[in-house]
């Protein structure tokens, strides 16, 4: 909105220029972001402790959860207002890329206010049904899947992806390919942070480190003169994401200084679900799907920590008649819990690890 209000002012006073560089935009909104979570938290967190709006912890997780019975959720609502505000404010409005995360943030964060409503107010157990949620996320995967390849920003670039590690490393997809590969990738990142928000501070924290990663990524990727010197794709226009992946990260870093042990306020499916789709569009715009394995390496795991153990239980509860468990608990961070990990350690430990990760991740630019 202020690119487009005040830039054409720089004809009559060049202070006005600043407003055509990305980087500056995007400092901007990641402010603004941090302004907002600041500004309405706290009012948004004693709205949901009057209105009683507060996690139902389950029986069966580890004990020193039961302590946080009743703390307030659905506080995605701070992080959604604060990605999407700034990034109206200081993105260009008429970018497709845009227009697009924007679509995915706010579909999946209705979604997911949606599941938290009927899950803690309406006090339905199992709040939206799973083939329900699953088929949002989905619908949400294909449109952008047709979007992208029936209105590509480059024809000969719609079906293509890049692979790490490789000097120029692309690799072109059939359509039959390339749009299930999008709903997976959108589809299953939007679980697997929504698995991940188990721990105070833990998913909020991943996100932040994943998203930084990709902003660079972005800024990278739509300037010809970075993309040739590191061997990667092109994409002119992917520029603008950095403004939003900057506007969320400053989300995510304030919404901590709530959600960082011991939470006030907890993300809810509003926030991990929305967070989620958002993660997972931008490595689909950015064409760097395979990277985004490596960089959200801890989402990974959880995900695959859960499938385990559900596929170990029904193997030998089929085979020795009694279902028997490979981790602890699933999703592994709670496996660590039970270990004795306090749980500040697990989300150190796992930040840790994030951070490892990204930083592998970068270095296969410079291979490349």
């Amino acid at each position: 909105m202020l690119y487009h209000l005040l830039y054409p002012l720089h004809e009559y006073f060049f202070a006005f220029n600043v407003f055509k560089y990305i980087s500056f935009r995007a400092v901007g909104a990641s402010i603004t972001a941090l302004f907002i979570v600041f500004l309405i938290g706290p009012k948004i967190i004693c709205t949901l402790q009057q209105h009683q709006i507060g996690e139902v912890i389950r029986s069966t997780g580890p004990i020193s959860h039961q302590k946080k019975q009743g703390t307030p959720t659905m506080g995605g609502i701070i992080v959604l207002i604060a990605i999407i505000f700034p990034t109206v404010l200081w993105a260009k409005l008429d970018d497709t890329y845009t227009i697009l995360i924007l679509l995915a943030t706010i579909w999946m964060g209705g979604i997911g206010f949606l599941d938290d409503y009927l899950k803690v107010v309406k006090k339905y157990p199992k709040g939206l049904i799973a083939k329900y949620k699953m088929l949002g996320q989905i619908s949400l995967s294909l449109l952008i899947g047709f979007i992208l390849y029936f209105f590509p920003e480059s024809e000969s670039l719609k079906t293509t992806i890049s692979i790490p590690f490789v000097a120029n490393g692309t690799l072109n997809l059939y359509a039959w390919m390339y749009i299930p590969l999008v709903v997976f990738v959108i589809t299953g990142t939007s679980n697997a942070v929504n698995l991940t928000d188990g721990l105070d501070g833990l998913a909020t924290g991943l996100v932040a480190i994943a998203i930084l990663t990709f902003g660079g990524i972005a800024y990278a990727t739509g300037r010809f003169d970075f993309a040739d010197y590191l061997n990667i794709i092109y994409l002119p226009g992917t520029g603008e994401l950095t403004v939003f992946a900057l506007a969320m990260a400053g989300a995510c870093i304030g919404f901590l200084w709530f959600n960082a042990y011991p939470a006030k306020v907890f993300l809810g499916d509003t926030g991990s679900l929305a967070m989620g789709a958002a993660l997972g569009t931008l490595a689909v715009l950015l064409k760097k799907e395979i990277l985004l394995f490596l960089i959200g390496g801890i989402f990974v795991a959880e995900s695959i920590s859960v499938m385990i153990q559900v596929v170990y239980y029904r193997y030998t509860k089929k085979k020795y008649g009694e279902g028997k468990r490979f981790f602890k608990m699933a999703p592994i961070h709670h496996h660590f819990e039970l270990k004795g990990w306090h749980e500040s350690q697990v989300v150190i430990r796992f930040w840790i690890i994030g951070i490892l990760l990204t930083l592998l991740s970068l270095t296969t630019f410079k291979v490349q």
